[in-house]
């Protein structure tokens, strides 16, 4: 079902406009804006609608967007199989990924990155960055997709606040270079700094999928010859590295407190309009939603949705307590990046669950800032309308809205390529192929879940048809019978949530489905 466009609640809003900024000393980084500013490599920041003819207030936050270069010793062989960038001084940033020119050129091969802590000057190891990224993203066929600012784009990873980075990008079958900076992991006082050790996890049996098509190798096209050289798969046009700094959340969007805002002081007519998608739920301005108990809950879906029930609906709602949710303004959205509109699609019949392979290395008190920086770097780096999922959630079991539209509304993400209509979806921060999600986030999940579907009469336990956009599982058009709760991998062939997430999901279809009174 094709989503549609609504109106920011009937505001007059601007459109999101760039400010032409002058950058702090640094020649060989700037900030980015987008696919278009890299593309022009024009200097470019991006500062609130509401303080535009301002050239002089700080901006918060920036991304800084540099172009890689060959790290091959050979590069008269034609096009590089290796590319990167040696270690450099940077500007402070929080969470790194690649990007590049075309969205339906996948990266066949491996990213690393080692970076400085600011706070010891400590150069940490190699750390991997996840490059199949393509499956969370908008249907196919669909105006956000085809965007002419849209990139292709590996998963962001959280490495902390940093002012030193290098990167190394390896086509797959390829043969790197030795690297050519093993050493210097001390920090910039040249005492030694001891190194974390990883989280040792006893291994669990790999769960199945529901739903998991297993695809045939591809056959050679006649006349393609074999051997090492035509196993090298070339690396995309275009790569950059993007350095996000998430800014301070205090200064993301200024302004009085909740209980003294009103239209004229909430900072921008984006902000407003975010705001009052939740206005049936919280005053404007709001922070959080607060949790309510189930009588109350059962009251509001009544007055919210009553109309679209049956009479045994009304008698008897299944739905869970709704859970106190972190709003957009809670976490510092800035409101002038989105796409002014919000869409829609007709309901909620499904929730796809989803790890953001961000790395776990981030403590709750700083899930805000990560949310802020996956929020930049979806928008202004990889060219979205707006953050991709619906819904986050942190390891401490705090739940976030996402996407702008209306925590109860059925808004369209782009969360799982090929199921984003009548879908929601929810990100866990972190990386679950090796680490155990916590109970909290477990719990969480199951809360959210049994109120959201709950709204939309769907039985956390149950099954649902939808209808596949096109993906590398289904075909386009074809009805696929899937859980309500399914995992990324059920709708797309992909190892997200993480394999210690997916498991987790049983547990979480039959906690929401006891909170909606099943």
């Amino acid at each position: 079902m094709r989503g549609f466009l609504a109106s920011s609640i009937g505001v007059t809003c601007a459109a999101a406009l760039a400010l032409p900024l002058t950058p702090p000393a640094a020649a060989s980084v700037r900030p980015a804006l987008g696919a278009e500013a890299a593309k022009s490599g024009a200097t470019a920041t991006v500062g609130s609608a509401s303080r535009r003819a301002d050239a002089d207030t700080p901006v918060p936050g920036s991304t800084q967007s540099l172009p890689l270069v060959p790290l091959t010793r050979d590069r008269s062989a034609g096009t590089p199989t290796e590319q990167g960038l040696p270690r450099r001084d940077v500007r402070h940033f929080s969470l790194v990924g690649v990007v590049w020119d075309d969205p339906a050129t996948e990266l066949h091969g491996r990213v690393q990155v080692r970076t400085r802590a600011v706070a010891t000057g400590t150069w940490s190891g190699w750390q991997d960055v996840e490059t199949h990224n393509a499956e969370h993203a908008a249907d196919p066929g669909t105006a956000e997709s085809a965007a002419g600012g849209v990139r292709g784009a590996t998963a962001p990873l959280w490495v902390g606040d940093s002012d030193g980075v290098q990167v190394r990008v390896t086509a797959e079958g390829a043969d790197p270079d030795a690297d050519p900076d093993p050493g210097a992991t001390k920090p910039k006082s040249e005492a030694e700094a001891p190194k974390p050790k990883p989280e040792a996890e006893a291994p669990e049996p790999e769960p199945k999928s529901e739903a998991v098509a297993v695809k045939p190798e591809p056959e050679p096209e006649e006349g393609e010859q074999g051997g090492d050289d035509a196993a090298v798969t070339p690396l995309p046009a275009g790569l950059h590295l993007e350095l996000v700094d998430p800014g301070d959340p205090a200064q993301s969007e200024p302004g009085p407190r909740p209980g003294s805002l009103n239209p004229e002081t909430l900072g921008s007519a984006e902000a407003l309009a975010a705001s009052a998608a939740n206005a049936e739920l919280a005053p404007l301005g709001a922070t959080e939603i607060p949790a309510l108990e189930r009588a109350e809950t059962e009251r509001e879906m009544l007055a919210l949705r009553g109309s679209e029930l049956t009479e045994e609906q009304r008698a008897k709602p299944y739905i869970g307590p709704r859970p106190r949710i972190v709003t957009r303004r809670g976490w510092g959205a800035n409101e002038s990046w989105r796409e002014r509109q919000f869409a829609y699609t007709n309901k909620v019949k499904a929730a796809f669950v989803h790890h953001t392979a961000s790395g776990g290395k981030y403590w709750c008190t700083q899930a805000p800032s990560l949310i802020r920086g996956i929020y930049r770097y979806h928008v202004l780096s990889m060219g979205w309308r707006d953050i991709g999922y619906n819904f986050l959630v942190d390891k401490c079991g705090n739940i976030y809205e996402g996407r702008a539209g209306g925590v109860t509304k059925a808004v369209l993400g782009a969360h799982t390529r090929g199921f984003n209509s009548n879908s929601m979806g929810i990100a866990v921060l972190g990386s679950y192929g090796s680490t155990k999600p916590t109970v909290a986030t477990v719990n969480a999940i199951s809360r959210l879940t049994a109120w959201k579907l709950g709204l939309y009469g769907a039985n956390p336990r149950g099954k649902t048809y939808l209808t596949s956009g096109g993906g590398n599982l289904f075909r386009k058009g074809r009805n696929v019978r899937l859980n309500v709760i399914s995992g990324h991998r059920d709708g797309f062939s992909t190892e997200c949530p993480g394999r210690l997430l997916y498991a987790k999901l049983g547990t979480a279809r039959a906690s929401a489905a006891r909170l909606q009174g099943r």
